[in-house]
């Protein structure tokens, strides 16, 4: 039985091909260079360098360049979710439909989400949203994130859903037991259960995950 759906906000309950995530990338190679005086030469290695071994671009700029990580969220997420977004009304039924407590985790803002989430029209599927201030700044792949979100739903991991389009993140949710749903292309990873394009099709990769389950 599956008791709670544990879903990724970017590129996750919208399409990659929204272009919503270009639009912070590009924030956050501002933010690099003029509030965290890094040359522009450096950027993109250094958010490389930091995501490779952090998870998070923000991290790498908190403990080496004194960055405040609550300005920095406000910074790279100060873009206009309207201008990219649609209201899909179809997906909204179909998740609401679904069994089970629904959540965003997510390694962005609070406010992030909820502008996404309106602007899809589909803030009402979800009863929680957890950001990367769950585990104290500690994003995904790391298992703080996971630990406390299972510990406030109140669920084994087991009895969960988690669905990603990163491929790394649901590595860590295979190691607390959870069901894993990609979204986006793979590379065979074992630890994905069931991979999807989008997530207008996730409703049917529920089924095959129950399918699996029995």
């Amino acid at each position: 039985m599956i008791d709670a759906l544990i879903f990724d906000l970017d590129n996750t309950v919208y399409p990659a091909s929204a272009s919503l995530f270009p639009l912070i990338d590009a924030r956050i190679n501002r933010y690099m260079m003029e509030h965290a005086g890094i040359p522009e030469d450096q950027v993109d290695h250094l958010r490389r360098s930091y995501w490779k071994e952090y998870g998070l671009t923000m991290v790498g700029l908190t403990l080496h360049h004194g960055v405040d990580p609550e300005e920095y969220l406000e910074y790279v997420h100060d873009v206009n979710v309207m201008d990219v977004l649609q209201p899909c009304p179809e997906l909204a039924i179909s998740l609401a439909a679904l069994p089970g407590t629904k959540v965003i985790l997510t390694n962005g803002s609070l406010g992030h989400a909820h502008r996404v989430l309106e602007a899809l029209g589909i803030r009402d599927v979800f009863t929680e949203i957890f950001d990367v201030r769950l585990a104290s700044y500690r994003p995904k792949p790391y298992p703080e994130p996971y630990r406390e979100v299972l510990k406030r739903l109140g669920y084994a991991g087991s009895r969960c859903i988690m669905v990603e389009d990163m491929a790394l993140n649901l590595k860590t949710a295979k190691d607390f037991g959870m069901s894993t749903v990609l979204i986006g292309p793979g590379n065979g990873e074992t630890y994905v259960d069931v991979r999807i394009d989008e997530v207008a099709t996730f409703p049917a990769a529920y089924e095959q995950i129950l399918q699996l389950l029995e």
